[in-house]
């Protein structure tokens, strides 16, 4: 999930930013849907890990554990990457229902696609992951709220590492089966997602007053990409937490 972060009007000094009520708006409005679409993850994520018949379609089992996936399973595995690729084609026209119904069908599939996490990590250790994203989230958040840094230059270099990171995982997911490199896909995505959190912050300021007079409409289509891609980048960071510090059952 991209951003445009090209804007070259006029921007408030942080103070006025402070007192912008419409701001303040558009970004709560942001962050409440991807906290929302992080609750319905985590319930549909436990609810199918706790549902014997669901399992049986997506995973292959012996001795009661997880060995594979099935074919229905590899479906939902990737299908996230792959809305992911092809969110622009839902998004970009900036249409409060279709943004919406894009966003929530992610929300949905990333549940049912992180269930294998419920099984394969302790609750305590998921918990316990999921309290460092949060409050990492809201301080690397908060930092490109208030930075005076222009981040505008990170952009490239973020995303080529991300689609660096998903190349080399896939390869690595299907041929090279290696736990060393799973620790340092997930130690760059500590780095890379964190400041991808920053700086999708500050761009989201960017867009809001770049779009300046827009309809209630394109707003709300304004918050369902913002919160999705936010949404992203939260799940990724505590995924690669969990990866590097979780406690397997």
């Amino acid at each position: 999930m991209q951003f445009d972060d090209t804007y070259s009007g006029s921007i408030p000094s942080t103070q006025d930013m402070a007192k912008d009520q419409g701001l303040k708006k558009f970004l709560l409005g942001i962050y409440q849907k991807m906290a929302l679409g992080l609750l319905v993850t985590a319930a549909i994520a436990y609810a199918v890990s706790k549902t014997p018949a669901i399992l049986q379609l997506l995973y292959t089992t012996q001795g009661g554990y997880i060995t594979g996936y099935t074919i229905l399973g590899m479906v939902f595995a990737f299908a996230p990457l792959g809305l992911s690729f092809i969110s622009g084609m839902f998004m970009n026209d900036l249409n409060a229902a279709k943004s919406g119904m894009f966003y929530w069908l992610f929300v949905g599939v990333m549940g049912v696609s992180l269930s294998s996490i419920a099984i394969l990590y302790a609750g305590a250790s998921i918990a316990q992951m999921f309290l460092i994203t949060a409050i990492a989230f809201g301080g690397l958040s908060l930092v490109g709220y208030t930075t005076k840094v222009n981040m505008s230059g990170w952009r490239t270099f973020l995303y080529m590492a991300v689609l660096g990171m998903i190349g080399v995982g896939m390869l690595n997911f299907f041929l090279l089966k290696s736990s060393m490199i799973e620790v340092v896909i997930a130690a760059i995505g500590v780095v890379v997602f964190s400041a991808l959190i920053a700086y999708q912050t500050q761009s989201l300021k960017l867009m809001y007053y770049e779009m300046g007079g827009a309809s209630q409409n394109r707003l709300a289509a304004m918050t369902y990409i913002g919160a999705l891609g936010l949404y992203i980048n939260f799940i990724n960071l505590f995924l690669s937490l969990l990866r590097l510090f979780g406690n397997r059952n």
